[in-house]
C-alpha cells in the first residue's frame, strides 16, 4: 500500500445544515472513499485536528478548522523512470520529469509523484509546485523553495511573465499551406471530466504554433502557450488536425490501458524563460530531453 509521507489538508467550511461529526463531513467531501474506509482511519489516528491530535469519530465539526490526513492508495504504480534538478538556490528549484510522473499526489499515485519524489531526495519539506504539467507531459517544473519570496515566483505565472516552450511530435497526413499558427478560443471543462473541450465564447486561452520539421507522415512542432489552461496544446494541435503522438485523450478518447513505457506522449516542456524577481536577471532553463521525429 502506498502511504503520503506528508499530510493532505482540508479546511472545513461553512455549511447550511451543519454536519453531525467530522466523519460524516469525510464522507460526504470524499465520495470515493467509503465510510468504512475514513473511519478506520480516524481510529487509527490518521486523521488529525490543527494541533495535530487524532480526532475521534464523534468529533463535532467545526467551520474554518482544518484536518490533515494521510491519502493511502493500494497497489501504486512505480513509475521507472527518473527525474533531475537542473538548479537550486534559496528562493527555487527546477526539475525535470519523466514522461508519466504526476507532479503533485492525486487518484492512483501518493509517493510517486515528482512533488513527494524530490521533498523525499532534497529534504526540503515545504517545496511547493508554482505551476503543474500533465503527468504524461515530460519536462521542465519550477518550484518555490523559500515561503517569504513564494509570491514573487507566482506573479510571474499568474501574469503572464513566463516564457514556455514545447517540443511536440505530431501526425502530419497532409502537407500544410503554412507552418505557423496563433490559435485563440475558450477552453472548459468536457465530460468526462478529465477531458476538455473547445466551445463559442470569450477567448480564455492562447497559443503560438510552429511547425519546425516534417518526416513522412511526422512533424516537429514548438509551441509556446501563452496562457496555461489545462490540456491546451494538446487541444490546440488536435484543433488544427495535428494529433500528438500517442496522445489518448484527443481528439478522441481511447479505451483505458495501463501505462505503456514504450509509448509516451510526445509532449515535452522544453524551457522556460523569465526574469527573476529576487536577482532581477534573466534566467533560462532547458529540459536535456529530447523527442524522437
Amino acid at each position: 500500500m502506498g502511504i503520503s509521507k506528508t499530510p493532505s489538508v482540508v479546511t472545513l467550511p461553512e455549511a447550511e445544515k451543519p454536519y453531525p461529526s467530522i466523519l460524516a463531513f469525510l464522507v460526504r467531501a470524499f465520495p470515493g472513499i467509503s465510510r468504512d474506509t475514513w473511519a478506520q482511519r480516524i481510529s487509527a489516528g490518521k486523521v488529525l485536528d490543527d494541533n495535530g491530535n487524532p480526532i475521534a469519530a464523534d468529533t463535532q465539526y467545526a467551520p474554518s478548522k482544518r484536518l490533515f490526513y494521510f491519502r493511502e492508495i493500494e497497489n501504486e504504480p512505480v513509475i521507472p523512470f527518473p527525474e533531475t534538478i537542473l538548479f537550486q538556490n534559496d528562493e527555487i528549484l527546477v526539475a525535470c520529469k519523466p514522461h508519466f510522473l504526476p507532479v503533485i499526489p492525486g487518484g492512483r499515485f501518493v509517493n510517486e509523484c515528482l512533488l513527494n519524489r524530490l521533498r523525499a531526495s532534497t529534504g526540503i519539506a515545504d517545496l511547493v509546485p508554482l505551476h503543474r504539467i500533465d503527468r504524461e507531459t515530460a519536462g521542465i517544473v519550477i518550484f518555490s523553495v523559500n515561503k517569504k519570496t513564494r509570491g514573487l515566483y507566482h506573479d510571474l505565472f499568474m501574469h503572464g511573465k513566463i516564457t514556455k516552450t514545447y517540443h511536440a511530435i505530431a501526425e502530419v497526413t497532409r502537407p500544410p499551406q503554412e507552418d505557423t499558427w496563433i490559435v485563440e478560443n475558450r477552453i472548459v471543462r468536457g465530460e468526462p471530466r478529465f477531458r476538455m473541450k473547445t466551445v463559442a465564447g470569450i477567448v480564455n486561452s492562447r497559443s503560438h504554433i510552429h511547425l519546425l520539421t516534417v518526416n513522412g507522415n511526422r512533424g516537429r512542432f514548438r509551441l509556446n502557450p501563452v496562457t496555461g489552461k489545462t490540456h491546451q496544446l494538446r487541444l490546440h494541435m488536435s484543433g488544427l488536425g495535428f494529433r500528438i503522438i500517442n496522445d489518448r485523450l484527443y481528439p478522441d478518447l481511447l479505451a483505458e490501458q495501463n501505462d505503456d513505457f514504450d509509448q509516451p506522449l510526445q509532449l515535452l516542456a522544453k524551457q522556460i524563460t523569465f526574469r527573476d524577481p529576487v536577482t532581477g536577471k534573466i534566467v533560462e532553463f532547458s529540459s536535456e530531453q529530447a523527442l524522437l521525429l
